[in-house]
């Protein structure tokens, strides 16, 4: 898939070039070499797609909605037909490993298309008696949505986005993060076969200035973002011009508490789940593993050990389990928190630094790595480093730890190991996060609402809670007499 000809825009229906005749150059991580080019959208190309949204839109909301639904059912069942040259697409221009994409990515993306589209005729309002008449609900589309997408899931943040708002009987405007740009495109591709009509699903390509346009646009009545925190307090702020309504999904530092009772094996799959699936680089990870002391030295030794065993390489190799960091920048990140935890005295008990094997040196690889000897003010334990880094943490009693899992500044997720029922909805009860798994970790069927707290986030994704993002309820009130006029 190297050498791939350019990527234009998709706006109502069809590939366009951008009106300026700007690109930029997205690149396989894994090899360092350029893949494409890809179309960055001006103005005037945002201009073009909100109108065309405004025409689509209006032809999709009169459609009923088992009409939507069978539109995005259909979709789904393109995107498994078309699963293996996806989920390539997305190894390729993400460095995520083949062994994952075809089911965390396009798989999930399916799931949730079809998900939506079963729910998307069950979309109804509340009728309630009231003295002297009676009143009723409608919840109706907002309009034109913008989604703004994350690097990590490509396919699938552009179907949790997009599934749920076309479901309602919206139009939305997709802007891909321009790491990785490529899958979102032919998705849009699938809606058109499956008979989505033109101008209802369209994706703009460019750098945050494109963002900011579809921030600002007067057209566009609703935002929802994932990405980094700074990034969604910027669309928060510009958002309130317009009074647009806002759905963000944001960082996190998750805690992940194994209690002495906990299955050790099952503990440390799944914090190995939480800290070097998808490279480290998911949202939701839980890259703080509190361990009782009792335990301690028994999870270390079997987490090390299955650890090492994890193999790197290219990621479409069907037997690597890590690929590379997104981008030559990240992996710098990455890097630099790991150097900041050694010199603030961090122990690494395996990685710590790029990983330069044979056929690797021009990838943006990093080593798994697991972090020891820490406390609870050091950089890489209260700082989101998405990446492949795990810190090991001690703790002696229930208060204790949740006392500490909780002094964050995020709010997104967390996980508790233990066999007594009891201790586990008590400790996921006083977690103060928005998603708690008791034990396991990072499964989040599209049934399942998804958001985080404090500054993880605000609004739910999936589920039918994402519903009440995308709809807008009017009140109807009907009189059943005559009108008491005072005067």
């Amino acid at each position: 898939m190297a050498d791939m000809d350019d990527q234009l825009l998709w706006i109502h229906g069809t590939y366009v070039a951008p009106d300026q005749g700007q690109y930029f150059d997205t690149f396989n991580p894994a090899t360092g070499e350029k893949i494409c080019r890809v179309a960055e959208a001006g103005q005037s190309d945002v201009d073009k797609a909100v109108a065309s949204a405004s025409k689509g839109q209006a032809e999709w909301a009169a459609m009923s909605g088992a009409e939507r639904g069978r539109v995005l059912v259909k979709t789904a069942q393109l995107l498994r037909e078309h699963c293996d040259a996806l989920a390539r697409l997305e190894s390729l221009d993400g460095g995520k490993p083949i062994a994952e994409t075809p089911e965390a990515d396009v798989g999930s993306a399916a799931d949730c298309l079809e998900f939506f589209g079963g729910q998307a005729a069950s979309l109804h309002g509340e009728y309630q008696s009231v003295p002297g008449g009676f009143f009723y609900t409608r919840p109706e589309p907002v309009g034109i949505c913008a989604g703004i997408g994350a690097w990590n899931y490509p396919i699938q943040i552009a179907a949790w986005k997009s599934a749920p708002a076309l479901a309602a009987g919206n139009a939305m405007l997709f802007k891909p993060a321009e790491l990785t740009p490529l899958t979102a495109l032919k998705l849009a591709e699938l809606y058109q076969q499956a008979g989505l009509p033109d101008g209802v699903f369209n994706v703009i390509q460019g750098m945050a200035d494109t963002g900011k346009m579809l921030t600002a646009h007067p057209g566009i009545a609703k935002i929802s973002l994932t990405g980094e925190v700074g990034t969604g307090k910027a669309v928060m702020r510009a958002a309130a011009d317009s009074l647009k309504s806002v759905t963000l999904e944001l960082g996190g530092k998750s805690p992940l508490i194994i209690f002495d009772d906990a299955d050790l094996d099952n503990a440390v799959s799944a914090a190995m789940l939480g800290n070097f699936y998808t490279q480290g680089q998911i949202c939701t990870n839980s890259t703080r593993v509190f361990v009782h002391e009792s335990i301690r030295e028994a999870f270390v030794q079997k987490l090390v050990a299955r650890t090492q065993k994890l193999k790197l390489g290219d990621p479409l190799s069907p037997d690597t389990d890590v690929g590379p960091m997104v981008s030559a920048d990240h992996m710098a990140g990455v890097l630099g928190y790991i150097d900041k935890g050694k010199q603030e005295g961090g122990k690494v008990l395996t990685g710590g630094g790029r990983a330069t094997n044979p056929g690797l040196e021009n990838g943006n690889f990093v080593e798994p790595t697991i972090f020891d000897n820490l406390d609870d003010t050091m950089t890489i334990v209260r700082e989101e480093i998405f990446g492949p880094v795990l810190s090991l943490l001690a703790f002696s009693s229930e208060q204790e730890v949740l006392e500490r899992a909780n002094a964050s500044e995020f709010g997104l997720a967390g996980g508790v190991f233990t066999k007594d029922i009891q201790r586990a909805h008590r400790v996921a009860e006083k977690m103060d996060a928005g998603i708690v798994w008791i034990n396991q970790y990072n499964l989040t069927p599209v049934e399942m609402p998804f958001g985080g707290f404090k500054q993880s986030g605000i609004g739910k994704e999936n589920s039918r809670r994402a519903f009440e993002h995308y709809t807008r309820l009017k009140t109807v009130y009907v009189a059943e007499g005559d009108v008491d006029a005072p005067y």
